[in-house]
């Protein structure tokens, strides 16, 4: 346990050490890309999106119950059936730095978050793509007889994301990740590593089609997790940003689907979901 802690640590001030090595050229500054994606959020996963300093960022994440549930279920392609709603709250410390506090209704998950641009994309391609850590901390809030210890209740998560801006139309990332719990059952694994890749096509200013696959490269066996399948459809303005999906994830934290999907996307066990983003800069 203490290893892991270890490790976890070590994790969150690495991409710190980057910015304290970063010159604060104004004349640099001004020849970064712009942004490769408009929101931080690309379906199931972080982008690389940071911004400026005070800006705070409201998101509300919902699944609907899975579309095809079996014959006799009468919940209208899952739209009646429970859904998993994630609220979340995040702050830009710097430009270059944002924290956040998130709750998801199932399993009664609390999160806190961690985003770091370590490196930018800059326009004359002297810097190619853009470099962001992103990493969590979660706990399950559900009552103590859940679990043995208490220190079963949490899971970490940390990511790299790699994104690249081609074009003013397309935008592209891939993501190696490491997902930590502290309890799991077999064949389960305490640490998982994935790997996901991400894209947006523009089709005009204010729309987009989004693309988001997660695989788990960890090998369970016979129970190995499902990869995630999802595909979206996104509308932004300057300080909103709202994505209409279908997605195999129903979970919403990064560390619970990439460890524990079994949700068939090829099997029709999927479900319809979406993602609002707000921002106000202080």
């Amino acid at each position: 346990m203490k290893l892991n802690k270890s490790i976890f640590i070590a994790l969150l001030a690495f991409p710190l050490s980057f910015l304290a090595q970063e010159k604060s050229d104004k004349a640099t500054e001004k020849k970064l890309e712009r942004a490769t994606f408009e929101s931080s959020t690309l379906v199931n996963s972080q982008t690389n999106v940071l911004y400026t300093k005070g800006t705070l960022q409201l998101t509300m994440n919902h699944r609907f119950g899975m579309f095809n549930n079996g014959p006799g279920q009468n919940d209208f392609f899952g739209l009646w059936a429970p859904a998993n709603i994630r609220l979340a709250l995040d702050y830009a410390v710097t430009d270059r730095i944002a924290v956040g506090f998130g709750t998801t209704k199932d399993s009664r998950l609390q999160d806190l978050s961690l985003k770091v641009a370590l490196l930018r994309q800059t326009k004359d391609n002297s810097m190619p793509v853009s470099v962001t850590y992103y990493g969590n901390v979660v706990g399950d809030a559900r009552p103590s007889e859940n679990f043995i210890y208490p220190s079963d209740r949490y899971s970490f998560f940390n990511q790299l994301i790699i994104a690249r801006r081609f074009s003013s139309n397309v935008s592209f990332q891939i993501a190696p990740s490491w997902s930590h719990y502290n309890y799991v059952e077999r064949p389960v694994r305490n640490d998982v590593c994935g790997l996901e890749i991400g894209g947006r096509v523009k089709i005009n200013p204010s729309t987009s089609i989004l693309l988001d696959y997660s695989q788990t490269v960890t090998n369970y066996g016979k129970d190995q997790p499902k990869p995630g399948v999802s595909l979206g459809v996104e509308f932004s303005t300057g300080s909103h940003a709202f994505q209409l999906f279908v997605t195999n994830y129903r979970g919403i934290v990064p560390q619970q689907d990439i460890v524990y999907n079994q949700n068939d996307f090829m099997k029709g066990k999927f479900v319809i979901g979406f993602n609002i983003t707000r921002l106000w800069h202080m």
